[in-house]
């Protein structure tokens, strides 16, 4: 059994029912490194303490008890101690507490993209709406998953632990713009190249399909 601190218990009995985003700051703010990144929370291992009314938005947004969390600085903080766990929830997470709380989509949005070198030396740096800074790679991949309302694909960056960022439409039109012909297990498939990684988009033969579509 943990011995919990004054504030740690402060935390424990409070982080679930606190009344305000502003009463959710101070407290995870004791826990977590605010400004210095993603606190550790694979290494924590609380207890479950229930859920939370917040809710990560398809397109980004945070939401607390059904209102827009506007500070920017305040959803960076709560997104250095998020962690998806194997249950496929995930969590706002403490040393001694963790919460669940709702995610429509992906847990970030990637924003920006540069592109350095060319060929096998070509790499993919990505800056998330949290202000991640991932290059995408053996480590951080990108997957591609269909998305039948368009008959096109929806792309995610792993990010950190199981978190991953949903690229904006306008990088998924730049990593287009990227990508080329490889033959992957006798198919010909469209991708990606980033830190000598290969990442298939969607086979050549379905994408000549969608342009013929287009232009008809």
């Amino acid at each position: 059994m943990h011995r919990q601190s004054d504030d740690n218990k402060s935390s424990s009995d409070s982080l679930r029912e606190a009344g305000d985003a502003g009463a959710l700051e101070a407290m995870i703010s004791r826990a977590a490194r605010a400004g210095k990144g993603a606190a550790p929370v694979d290494k924590w291992n609380p207890d479950f303490c229930g859920d939370l009314d917040m809710r990560i938005a398809a397109d980004g947004t945070w939401f607390y008890m059904g209102t827009p969390i506007g500070r920017a600085a305040l959803v960076q903080l709560f997104s250095s101690v998020l962690r998806k766990d194997e249950d496929g929830r995930t969590y706002l997470v403490t040393p001694v507490e963790k919460v669940g709380i709702t995610v429509e989509d992906a847990h970030f949005i990637a924003v920006e993209m540069t592109v350095t070198g060319q060929g096998d030396t070509q790499i993919l740096t990505f800056r998330t709406n949290v202000g991640d800074v991932v290059e995408a790679g053996e480590d951080h991949p990108l997957r591609f998953e269909d998305e039948p309302a368009t008959g096109g694909v929806k792309p995610y960056l792993l990010v950190r632990g199981r978190l991953e960022a949903l690229l904006s439409r306008a990088l998924l039109y730049q990593l287009v713009d990227l990508g080329e012909t490889i033959r992957i297990d006798g198919v010909d498939m469209f991708a990606v190249r980033s830190k000598g990684t290969v990442f298939p988009i969607m086979p050549v033969e379905k994408l000549e399909a969608l342009a013929a579509a287009d232009d008809e």
